[in-house]
C-alpha cells in the first residue's frame, strides 16, 4: 500500500521494462540453445510499444500478434524486426496484410490466393506458416494430405506467397497438452512436405507458452525451430501453478495494478433481500461471514475482466468480488490501517494483463 500522490492517475498499470527484458532474454537464450528462434508473441499486452522494444532488444526473431491494428502501429513505431500474424487472416484485411505483415499463419487455400491476388498488387512477397491441427480443433488444416497438398500448392503455383513452413496450436481451446508424441507428428509431415518439395523448411512452430515444458525437459523434437511465446515469459504464472514447473529465474512481477480506495466500510458479508442476477446475467452464491471491513476499490471487471486472477500484494486483503466499475476486498484482517484515497497493489495472470494492457482507462507506467 503506499498514501495518496495527487498527480498520478489510478487505476494504474505498471510496467516493469527491465524484468520483462530480462525474462524474455532468459527464454531467447534457453531456446537459442536448442536450436530454436523465438517469436515473442505481443497481444497479451496489446503490442505496447514500450514493452515490445524489450522483445526486440532481448533478441526475439519475429514479433507475434493476433490484430492488425497493433501492429500496424508497431511498424509506424519504427520496430523493423520481421512481424507474424497469428490469427488467420480475415479477406477483409488482406490489403493491409501484405503491405505490413511479413508472416501469417494460414490454413484455407481461398485465402491465400487472395493473398497472392494482392501481393501482385503491390509487387510484394509474403511468407505463409501453414497451421496442422494435432487435436485442439482451433485453426489449422485436419488432415494429412490436404496439408502437404496445399503446401505443394504453394511451392509450385504461386509466386509471391512463399511457403515459409508449417505450425500448430496446442491447449488454447481443446486444452490438448503438446507431447513428443504429437509434435513428432507435426515433425514427421515437415519431412514429408520438405521431400516433396525437395528444400528444408524454413519454420516448424511447435505451439506456444504451453510446449515450454517439453523444451524445459528435454524432451522437444529437434526439428521443431520455432516457438510463438508471450505469457510464458512475460508472467510466467501459469507453468508455475498449473504445470509445476520452477519459474524462479522469471520475474513475475513485470505487470503491477494499482488501485485507489474510495470507500471503507464495515458491511455483512451476504446480500440482503431476493437474490436474483448480477449485471453480467449470473446467479452467485454467498457464504455468510458476519459483519465484515471491506474497502471500495475504483477498478471494475471492465479493466481486467476476471478479478480471481488478480492477486492482492497487501499481507490480509481478500478478494470478494467486482461489478463493471467496483472491486471489492476484504481488509478486516488487515494489520495496515487501509484509509479512503489509499493505492493497493495486485500482481496478475494473464487476462487482467490482457484487458488491463488495453483500458484507456487504466494509466500506464513504466519503470
Amino acid at each position: 500500500m503506499q498514501a495518496i500522490v495527487e498527480t498520478v492517475k489510478y487505476p494504474m498499470l505498471e510496467i516493469h521494462t527491465k524484468k520483462i527484458y530480462d525474462n524474455v532474454k532468459y527464454m531467447v537464450d534457453l531456446c537459442n540453445e536448442k536450436g530454436i528462434e523465438v517469436a515473442g508473441v505481443v497481444k497479451g499486452f496489446n503490442g505496447l510499444p514500450k514493452v515490445v522494444d524489450q522483445f526486440v532488444e532481448a533478441g526475439c526473431k519475429y514479433i507475434a500478434d493476433s490484430r492488425m491494428d497493433q501492429i500496424i502501429s508497431l511498424k509506424e513505431y519504427g520496430i523493423k524486426i520481421p512481424m507474424m500474424l497469428i490469427r488467420i487472416p480475415m479477406m477483409s484485411e488482406i490489403e493491409e496484410l501484405v503491405q505490413y505483415v511479413d508472416i501469417s499463419l494460414n490454413s484455407e487455400k481461398e485465402t491465400i490466393d487472395r493473398i497472392e491476388e494482392e501481393c501482385k498488387k503491390q509487387n510484394k512477397n509474403h511468407k505463409v506458416v501453414l497451421m496442422f491441427d494435432l487435436g485442439d480443433l482451433r485453426e489449422g488444416v485436419f488432415e494429412e494430405e490436404e496439408l502437404i497438398e496445399l503446401a505443394t500448392y504453394i511451392e509450385e503455383k504461386l509466386q509471391h506467397v512463399e511457403l515459409g513452413g508449417i505450425g500448430t496450436n496446442l491447449g488454447c481451446y481443446g486444452s490438448i497438452k503438446p507431447t513428443k508424441d504429437n509434435l513428432g507428428k507435426l515433425c514427421m509431415l515437415a519431412e514429408k512436405i520438405e521431400e516433396k518439395i525437395n528444400r528444408p523448411l524454413e519454420i516448424i512452430s511447435g505451439g506456444a507458452t504451453s510446449s515450454i515444458p517439453l523444451l524445459l525437459d528435454g524432451h522437444m523434437p529437434k526439428k521443431i525451430n520455432n516457438l510463438r511465446l508471450g505469457e510464458g515469459i512475460l508472467l510466467a504464472k501459469d507453468l508455475d501453478e498449473f504445470w509445476g514447473y520452477d519459474m524462479s529465474p522469471f520475474h513475475q512481477d513485470t505487470f503491477v495494478l494499482k488501485a485507489q480506495v474510495v470507500e471503507v466500510k464495515n458491511k455483512p458479508t451476504h446480500p440482503i433481500g431476493e437474490i436474483f442476477i448480477d449485471a453480467f446475467g449470473r446467479a452467485p452464491t454467498y457464504e455468510d461471514h458476519g459483519i465484515r471491513k471491506r474497502a471500495l476499490l475504483a477498478v471494475g471487471k471492465q479493466d481486467f475482466a476476471l478479478d480471481d486472477k488478480l492477486i492482492p500484494q497487501m499481507e490480509g486483503v481478500k478478494i470478494v468480488g467486482s461489478s463493471s466499475d467496483h472491486l471489492i476486498v476484504d481488509i478486516h484482517d488487515c494489520k495496515e490501517d487501509i484509509k479512503i484515497g489509499d493505492v493497493i497493489d495486485f500482481h496478475m495472470y494473464y487476462p487482467p494483463m490482457l484487458y488491463l494492457s488495453g483500458s484507456n482507462s487504466v494509466s500506464k507506467v513504466y519503470r
